[in-house]
């Protein structure tokens, strides 16, 4: 059979545009799919890693007589490595200076003005001063308190974006757990008198603490990690050890990560892959006041 040479062409033509077509649409479906798997711009997202505390108002002291903000900044040093490694390259350690209440300030002006996307403010727990008992270790007397162990999460009601926080404190919550640890329901008891804070996600371990001002002044979403209790004996040379601060900074990329995918998929005006629990921050709750005439924390209503 003789073919005409425009014939020929004519063919030609049309596999190009079928090639050129089916190319496109398997374009379309990788891209539908990447953003539907949770796409995330890592190097774009800014992560703030407040170091809790400063060198001159050090928090709370462990069970050994430690500072809080020695536990803080090791934590924070592995968190942000952590980040940085999974592509995350605008993650910083926030360190501040000074006293108690200006350092607060101070850090809430920096995280705004650096326009970050997400801060998490790394801190470690303890519990009001009436609680603790005495011991040697030593040959010098300190305190402790065995009582409770376990991480929390803080969030404020009055952030500018109350519910990112809480999805942020929800997905690092599940990421904690999934590597075997627990949150304390120490707030929830009455024994904790002004400390007592309501928790808003009981599957995370989220409460809420509307007067910390790191959470509450901050134009981006924030939280509060209180990483383990101090005071607990065990606790602190478990939490003290590379290892331990590896897993939270772990657990704490994989959160940044699923929480940097829903933020791109509501900009790109899709619903989440899978849903948080369902909770709330309600509103303003009675008998909750700002902890501020007791060492304790020095360890939370300033929580430098």
């Amino acid at each position: 059979m003789v073919v005409s040479k425009h014939a020929l062409l004519r063919v030609f033509a049309l596999a190009v545009i079928l090639v050129g077509a089916a190319w496109q649409a398997v374009h379309a479906q990788d891209s539908a799919t990447q953003h539907a798997s949770g796409t995330c711009a890592r190097s774009a997202f800014r992560v703030l890693i407040d170091v809790g505390h400063t060198a001159t108002s050090p928090g709370a002291d462990s069970a050994r007589g430690v500072p809080e903000y020695e536990f803080n900044l090791k934590l924070a040093d592995v968190i942000a490595q952590s980040l940085r490694e999974a592509g995350f390259d605008k993650s910083f350690r926030l360190i501040t200076s000074g006293g108690k209440l200006p350092s607060l300030f101070q850090r809430v002006a920096s995280a705004n003005n650096l326009h970050a996307d997400l801060l998490i403010s790394v801190h470690h727990d303890s519990v009001p001063d009436n609680l603790k008992e005495a011991w040697q270790y030593e040959g010098k007397k300190n305190y402790y308190s065995d009582r409770f162990s376990g991480y929390a999460i803080f969030v404020s009601n009055d952030n500018a974006d109350r519910a990112g926080s809480l999805e942020f404190g929800h997905s690092l919550g599940q990421e904690l757990q999934k590597r075997g640890l627990h949150y304390t329901p120490h707030y929830t008891l009455p024994l904790m008198g002004r400390y007592r804070h309501e928790l808003v996600d009981a599957e995370a371990g989220v409460y809420r603490y509307d007067h910390l001002i790191v959470l509450h002044s901050t134009r981006m979403p924030a939280v509060l990690l209180e990483a383990g209790s101090i005071v607990n004996r065990q606790e602190e040379v478990d939490v003290a050890t590379p290892e331990h601060r590896v897993m939270i900074g772990e657990a704490v990329t994989a959160a940044v990560e699923d929480f940097c995918a829903r933020r791109e998929q509501a900009v790109a005006g899709q619903p989440p892959a899978r849903n948080p629990a369902s909770v709330a921050i309600t509103g303003p709750s009675r008998g909750i006041r700002p902890a501020s005439l007791s060492r304790h924390k020095r360890i939370h209503a300033a929580k430098t």
